[in-house]
């Protein structure tokens, strides 16, 4: 835990640099080299590990598969409610609330999305987003381990996110929040499965990309990008068959 937030000071201040660069937007790099050795480290992370373990998942009863990735979502709406609140979308506020309460008791823990019959659909919403919203620039674009592609604003945001998501507060924050508590293992156990379910639903369109791409690093960079532009605005192009391209 004392590792985890010496890391999310250096982060904040290598970020904070990140975002302040100046005229920095996000098709800029300030360490392209860098990043994209990070990259090729990924490429073989996910070779050696996350693909495998993706197309295992892919095995599994439909089932299954389907109140796992249920479950993911319901938890991730919880960084929605607050993030909807800062952005002053009360509409958002009340589906994102409704749906995780809905989810979390009829819905048996959220395996099952009975609120989406409901008609309720939340957003996804983080501070990344939340800044975006209102006009932090991306800064550069840059690469993280094992998380991807990101920028200055967007890794930023990851690190506040943990300060404002209720399930980061009652897990690696240990925080009791209305009788909830939890621990790493649960935060991050949480975070790995959301990570494999969706390289899972998009194994043939990696495949696809990285067979046609010149430049495979470029081509990720640039759906990354125009997924975040879409998330920032709401825009209709966020249910694309990508689903959450986000970290």
């Amino acid at each position: 835990m004392h590792q985890f937030r010496n890391l999310n000071i250096v982060l904040t201040f290598l970020v904070c640099f990140l975002i302040t660069t100046p005229k920095a937007i996000a098709s800029d790099e300030c360490f392209e080299k860098v990043s994209r050795s990070i990259f090729k480290f990924n490429m073989a992370f996910d070779e050696i590990i996350l693909e495998p373990l993706a197309k295992g998942y892919n095995k599994l009863p439909d089932p299954v598969k389907k109140g796992t990735s249920n479950f993911t979502s319901n938890v991730a709406t919880l960084l929605s409610i607050p993030n909807s609140m800062l952005q002053g979308n009360i509409e958002q506020v009340g589906h994102s609330t409704g749906s995780f309460l809905v989810n979390s008791t009829v819905g048996i823990f959220g395996f099952l999305n009975p609120a989406e019959k409901m008609g309720l659909k939340p957003h996804k919403e983080d501070v990344g987003q939340t800044l975006g919203k209102y006009g932090v620039g991306p800064g550069c674009y840059l690469v993280l381990p094992i998380l991807g592609p990101s920028t200055a604003r967007d890794s930023f945001g990851l690190i506040a996110d943990t300060f404002v998501d209720p399930f980061a507060h009652v897990t690696i924050r240990e925080n009791e929040l209305f009788g909830v508590s939890g621990n790493d293992l649960d935060y991050f156990s949480v975070k790995g499965t959301t990570a494999i379910d969706f390289r899972a639903d998009n194994v043939n369109n990696f495949e696809s990309l990285e067979k046609n791409s010149i430049d495979l690093y470029s081509s990720l960079k640039s759906i990354y990008l125009q997924d975040r532009e879409n998330k920032i605005k709401n825009s209709v192009q966020n249910d694309d068959e990508w689903g959450n391209l986000d970290n």
